[in-house]
């Protein structure tokens, strides 16, 4: 598959980036692990793909998420926030808000149906994204600006609903390899030509969590998958901030059983660039997104074992329906425009069994919380877990 081909520019800030790995391998006695590698492409101050100024979401980014395809993605969830905070405190708080279109919908419905949320933060660690976000947010609702405030990090305490939309699958991941003659860690060192992978004997915490899997050793070849420990250790911080309230995060991913099946012998990492879609890590650090699909069941362990109850999981056709999307769309009119067949169609793709409805997720994770959500009256999957 061809890429296009990134600017001069970006091609100066991924360089950057490359010398900074190489610097960071050799300290490190020639290797690092690829969740070391990953927080470095994604996250390193100025230079990496979350931290610098490449143009991420929408047509001229490389990917588009729920909230660019339609506002109906928000107005269908402000139904579920609205009851969050119902039965905890009228805030709301949303980590890793994107073009901050989400933001803006959610606020929007809930000023339509009279239950605005006194504070919506946002928690962002990309500059670039921040200033999209106040953008978005003074074109779309500038009446409702002065109720957004910018997080620097976790707030100590949080009562409300908290919201984290495709948030968990870019937290760096350690690579695992499964093979006859152990349990390996797959890290980058440093070759003729760039990156190359490299494997070591998995030790410690990592050796620890991989073999609780309880994954068989195949007696010829080797089984490649994700641990994300990152996910579990987020999870278990904002189980320490959360005073009343509950969190609702949706992302693509499968329960254990599911994530770790035999034939997914490769794993599920993955990354994106120009909405083209590829396999190679070390291509231009810091301008591609490196993604890795959720293990939901680790997410509701980490939730449960720091304290938090697990009220719910579902996908994300079951959560958009119970909280009344199609209602959200019928009230486009007339159903012979435009603007409400492409709604239909946005809301399709949304849904769909063979789109986002089923590939995407959802789990509600929350303290003090009596009754049942809302999104996952129907269709709870819970048992799956």
């Amino acid at each position: 598959m061809k890429l296009p081909q990134p600017s001069p520019e970006a091609l100066d800030q991924s360089a950057r980036l490359v010398a900074r790995l190489r610097s960071l391998i050799e300290a490190e006695n020639g290797w690092i692990s690829f969740a070391t590698y990953m927080a470095e492409a994604l996250y390193a101050p100025g230079l990496g793909y979350y931290s610098g100024g490449a143009r991420k979401f929408g047509a001229g980014g490389d990917f588009i998420t729920a909230p660019e395809l339609t506002p109906l993605f928000g107005q269908a969830l402000a139904s579920q926030m609205q009851q969050i905070m119902g039965l905890s405190a009228p805030h709301i708080l949303e980590a890793g808000a994107g073009t901050g279109l989400l933001a803006a919908d959610l606020l929007l419905e809930l000023e339509h149906r009279d239950c605005l949320p006194e504070t919506y933060s946002i928690l962002e660690v990309s500059a670039e994204l921040k200033e999209r976000q106040f953008d978005t947010l003074a074109e779309k609702a500038p009446h409702l600006a002065h109720r957004v405030r910018w997080l620097d990090g976790m707030p100590e305490h949080f009562s409300g609903a908290l919201v984290a939309n495709e948030v968990l699958d870019v937290l760096p991941v350690h690579l695992m390899a499964w093979r006859p003659e152990g349990l390996f860690e797959r890290g980058v060192t440093l070759g003729e030509e760039g990156f190359v992978w490299a494997d070591q004997p998995a030790s410690g915490r990592v050796a620890e969590a991989a073999m609780a899997l309880g994954i068989p050793f195949p007696s010829a070849g080797e089984y490649v998958s994700e641990l994300n420990l990152a996910g579990r250790a987020w999870i278990a911080e904002w189980a320490a901030r959360i005073d009343r309230g509950a969190m609702l995060l949706v992302d693509y991913g499968y329960p254990r059983a599911e994530y770790y099946l035999g034939s997914r012998s490769t794993g599920t990492l993955m990354c994106y660039f120009r909405h083209h879609a590829h396999g190679d890590p070390f291509l231009w650090p810091g301008l591609n997104d490196i993604t890795a699909f959720v293990d939901f069941t680790a997410a509701a362990e980490a939730g449960f074992e720091a304290g938090l109850d697990v009220l719910g999981y579902t996908n994300q056709a079951s959560l958009l329906l119970n909280c009344g999307v199609l209602e959200c769309l019928a009230r486009r009119a007339p159903e012979d425009g435009v603007d409400y067949i492409r709604a239909s169609k946005a809301v399709q793709r949304l849904t769909g069994p063979h789109e986002m409805g089923e590939l995407f997720k959802v789990i509600a994770l929350g303290k003090g919380i009596s009754q049942p959500l809302v999104g996952f009256l129907r269709g709870d999957r819970l048992h799956t877990l």
